[in-house]
């Protein structure tokens, strides 16, 4: 039988716990029952575990434990993502640091992923290490890798079936481009930040000096301003992005410029020998509002603009390469000037592609020394919009910049070539999913984030120029056409080429990006498309999983994906919830990141660290070094001992109570040391149990069916005997129902703080107090059935209880299970509590009668503490008015007030009671008499302040319900409480007079 330590330690148990039960093989699906299963979203390979990481693992794994306990199969899919960007930086910058001169390009695309492979063996599992510390109990050996290669052939398959459905095609559109890593990023891998910016006003004078009346009226019609014009004005943050403009847009309601609509105006930049002419057009896009009302149209630098000049056929001039240098490569300015122009009269000029419209000067230059000589050049010509001392007009504003999060990069609008999946259709299919009810979001109102991203969808863009990844299986032949094929023996018998003899095709250098892979997550992982694989792995059991657990802002990049991939390629939905949770930030709502020194390493919480180290970690690897000393004052002003080891226990009850329905989750420290407190609290009631039990108990089985546990001996056929036991069984039970309907609506802050309640108020506070006096008394049989009831409930407690903090209940179960006769190895098979466990409808009155004695014990220990009385000192109590039911009850529970309340003596008495301090439970108005106990002027004075305090609230009251206005207009229910307020500030007032009346 184990022995339990003499304190909580959670460093000294929960690695050894956490060993013993994968040894065991209890993560894997076990047992008949029907399956229940959740696909972790696979975190980086390049990763550590952050709180967001686990604030969801926690969730997720209470989840799995909640329902392994329930008799499901449970499967918790576990993986990692092979996280294309990050990886090839990692391997790039050890490849730096090891001194030997190697890099990506110099390596070459095998021996480079040779590379991150090495890397990966010798360092890609540490967030799975990191996982199991926190308690993760998913299924370790279907770990699956997004480069394993059951996945490459899912996703390989999954490109082709798609490109044969006419889903997936090549073409050139406008992407985000970092032109430090040279490739096309998502959306969520920019990252836009406010910074300082300019915006520039200039004038683009009208084709051959043609006028026109210009006029600005007022909100009420009045003119305002009525100029002759030969030029309309722009304003831009982008000057350098002037020499591709294809057009100027005004809104078609705008009456200022409808007289120029459909004229050609002149960029005012670029030799003036071949100066270019555009269209003015009219377009819903502009503000007339904003600025000027007149927009310039880049198609190839914007994507707003992309989208006007696709609508008016407006040719895309390119003007950066992918360092985001101005282009040197193309056709001479001439050449591509004179192509532009007859675009601008409405020529069909085909692929504009080699047209280079940056003039000889510019060419080869950074984009921010084009855009200096480009201001000074229109300044020069007089062509910039000048205020009424002649000044040029340049408004200094902050303007919104796209930065790509790995590069730190100014981004880049870049037309390429790359490879895209339509979304139309898929995206109609994954909204009918969505409304029709066969994917359910919780909370509901983020269907609403869902159906945003989904009426305004766009084509995916899913090539990256990266080495690391799914390569695209695409070959090309020598005259540009392309095959698409799972292998590149069946590309070749497609072009009918023979490999190694004659033309040769070569594949596509790009990969996928690492949100394809993961959109196919739900079933790669389930041994998709091949039926052997698929059987062994349980794809008909475990898809669609049961619930999904992740952050908002991935519904559009990872939950719709999956949710039109899975339907698309199986037919099935890939989950049937979709639990949404906040963003985890610090204790101010700041959103935790390196650059503000705030993050916080949960392991840092479960094993702790001192001061010194994280500052050390806060302040290595900043972008900005000169941040370190501040950032080193706030954390020591923070953390001026560290952070103590409060063990993973701690750290999951507080990601479980924390995780409410809102966007935010702010983390405060307290809470992690208020929920060890906890779990030493249930440490030390389990020793108690255990030590007033030991050697009297007899087995005892989980269900209370209608009567005594089966197995009880004879001298519990009536158990529970007290009612103090009938009072906890049936909390017992109401608990266990709360935790079900929380669990199924995914409440997990309601969870916790019933949970809690339950362990730390019910029964620790008051059920092991009001046990002893059984425990210590000559009713033998009371005290067996009470010894019986104390570790039936700590049992039950800790299966309550190990879903959230599975730790410390392990070891509490193992020490407390054998008294009860209960096999089994781990509590984590065990069953979990159910209302129906227990037939507590014949409890209800032993609940009211304890219910009423809580409210004594509260009341007399309330008047002690008031007098300062020892809690050694006896006192006598004298009780007075009660009906016959609160006598009964006065009767039945004399020895219990006696040892709780410390207790000489308890009188009924008819008349006055002498100087005394008074309470009233209920009817009963009790008494302690203050002779011996207190001095009595000082007590004059406390009930003086008392019917002060009192005697305000009462007016408070009075004045509300004499407001006719508060009566007819306040809801009803709101009058009545008003109303019970008064009539309990009423009785305080009077029992406080005739207190204060006896004291003379």
């Amino acid at each position: 039988m184990k022995t339990l330590a003499q304190s909580y330690d959670p460093a000294s148990i929960e690695t050894p716990i956490y060993q013993r039960w994968e040894a065991g093989g209890w993560f894997a699906p076990q047992g008949n029952g029907p399956a229940y299963t959740i696909l972790l979203p696979p975190p980086n390979v390049t990763g550590t575990l952050h709180m967001g990481h686990a604030f969801q693992h926690t969730l997720q794994d209470a989840l799995i434990r909640y329902h392994r306990m329930r008799g499901y199969r449970t499967l918790w899919q576990l993986g990692t993502d092979h996280a294309g960007i990050a990886t090839e930086m990692v391997v790039s910058r050890n490849l730096a640091s090891e001194g030997k001169g190697e890099t990506r390009d110099s390596l070459g695309r095998e021996k480079f992923i040779e590379k991150v492979w090495e890397w990966k063996g010798q360092s890609g599992d540490t967030i799975e290490r990191q996982m199991r510390r926190l308690g993760a109990s998913g299924d370790w050996t279907r770990t699956t890798f997004t480069m394993d290669p059951m996945a490459v052939d899912a996703v390989a398959e999954a490109f082709v079936r798609l490109h044969e459905k006419g889903l997936i095609y090549r073409g050139k559109r406008l992407v985000n481009w970092d032109p430090v890593l040279k490739t096309a990023i998502s959306d969520l891998e920019v990252e836009n930040r406010e910074v300082p910016g300019h915006m520039w006003h200039f004038k683009y004078p009208l084709a051959g000096g043609e006028t026109y009346e210009y006029i600005e009226r007022d909100a009420e019609g009045n003119v305002t301003l009525r100029e002759t014009r030969d030029y309309i004005s722009i304003a831009t943050t982008r000057p350098e992005t002037m020499l591709g403009d294809g057009a100027v847009a005004v809104h078609p309601n705008d009456a200022r410029y409808a007289p120029i609509v459909g004229k050609l105006c002149e960029i005012p930049v670029g030799p003036k020998a071949h100066r270019r002419l555009i269209p003015i057009i009219a377009d819903e896009y502009p503000d007339p509002a904003f600025g000027s009302g007149a927009v310039k149209i880049t198609g190839a630098h914007d994507f707003n603009d992309y989208q006007v000049a696709k609508r008016h056929g407006i040719p895309m001039y390119a003007l950066m390469d992918d360092d985001a240098r101005m282009r040197a490569d193309g056709l001479s300015y001439a050449e591509s000037s004179a192509i532009a122009i007859r675009a601008a009269r409405g020529d069909d000029v085909g692929d504009v592609s080699q047209v280079n419209l940056v003039p000889d000067e510019l060419r080869g230059l950074d984009r921010y020394e084009a855009r200096k000589r480009v201001i000074d050049t229109v300044t020069s010509e007089g062509l910039a919009v000048t205020d009424a001392d002649g000044q040029p007009v340049v408004d200094s504003k902050p303007i919104m910049q796209p930065f790509g999060d790995r590069s730190g990069q100014v981004i880049e609008p870049y037309l390429t070539d790359q490879w895209f999946v339509k979304m139309d259709d898929l995206g109609r299919r994954g909204m009918e999913l969505v409304e029709s009810g066969q994917v359910k979001f919780v909370p509901a109102n983020w269907i609403n984030t869902y159906r945003h991203w989904m009426e305004n969808i766009q084509d995916w863009t899913i090539s990256r120029q990266l080495w690391w990844g799914h390569r695209i299986p695409a070959w090309f032949d020598d005259a540009g056409n392309v095959y698409v094929a799972r292998t590149e023996a069946e590309a070749y018998a497609q072009a009918g080429l023979t490999p190694g003899k004659g033309p040769q095709l070569r594949q596509d250098p790009d990969v996928l990006e690492t949100w394809f892979s993961s959109a196919m997550f739900p079933f790669s992982t389930m041994g998709w498309p091949k039926t052997e694989l698929q059987a062994d792995r349980g794809f008909e059991e475990f898809l669609p999983t049961s619930v999904l657990v992740t952050g908002f802002d991935i519904i559009f990049f990872w939950v719709a994906r999956m949710i039109m991939m899975t339907d698309a390629l199986t037919g099935q939905v890939p989950f049937r919830d979709v639990y949404i949770t906040g963003l985890v930030r610090d204790k101010d709502g700041q959103k935790m990141s390196k650059s503000k020194g705030n993050i916080i390493d949960p392991l840092d919480i479960i094993d702790g660290i001192s001061a010194d180290a994280l500052v050390g970690k806060r302040t290595t690897g900043l972008m900005k070094p000169t941040d370190a000393p501040k950032i080193e004052k706030a954390t020591r002003k923070e953390f001026p001992d560290g952070i103590a080891a409060y063990g993973a226990d701690a750290l999951r009850f507080t990601m479980t109570a924390l995780a409410g329905q809102g966007r935010d989750i702010k983390f405060d420290m307290a809470r992690a040391e208020g929920y060890k407190n906890f779990c030493n609290k249930l440490w030390n009631a389990t020793k108690f149990v255990l030590m007033n039990t030991e050697g009297n108990a007899a087995p005892l089985l989980h269900a209370v069916e209608k009567g005594p546990p089966k197995g009880a001996d004879e001298a519990l056929s009536t158990w529970p005997i007290t009612d103090p036991e009938k009072w906890i069984l049936a909390q017992l039970a109401k608990t266990s129902a709360e935790a079900a309907e929380h669990f199924a609506n995914y409440r997990f802050d309601l969870l916790a703080q019933t949970l809690h309640e339950f362990a730390w108020n019910e029964l620790c506070d008051w059920f092991l107090e009001l046990a002893k006096p059984a425990l210590s008394g000559n009713d033998e049989a009371a005290a067996n059935s009470t010894r019986h009831t104390l570790l039936y409930v700590i049992e039950a407690v800790l299966r309550l209880l190990h879903p959230v903090i599975p730790f410390v209940t392990e070891e509490l179960w193992q020490a407390v299970a054998p008294r009860l006769g209960i096999a089994g190895e781990t509590i984590m098979t065990q069953p979990y509590p159910q209302a129906a466990d227990i037939d507590a409808a014949g409890y209800a009155q032993a609940s009211q009668d304890i219910e009423w004695l809580k409210q004594m014990v509260v009341a007399i220990r309330r008047i002690r503490s008031e007098l300062g009385v020892p809690p050694s000192k006896q006192v006598k109590l004298l009780a007075r008015d009660g009906g016959a039911e609160t006598m009964a009850r006065l009767q039945r529970f004399d020895a219990q007030l006696r040892f709780l309340t410390r207790l000489e003596s308890i009188d009924v008495i008819q008349s006055e009671p002498p100087a005394s301090a008074a309470a009233r439970v209920g009817d009963l108005n009790v008494f302690v008499p203050l002779e011996g106990l207190v001095n009595l002027d000082a007590e004059r004075v406390r009930l003086e302040k008392e019917l002060k305090k009192v005697s305000i609230e009462r007016a408070k009251s009075e004045a509300k319900l004499s407001s006719e206005t508060f009566v007819a207009n306040a809801p009803a229910a709101v009058v009545e409480q008003e109303r019970t307020r008064l009539a309990e500030w009423n009785a305080q007032f009077e029992a406080l007079t005739a207190q204060r009346t006896r004291l003379g």
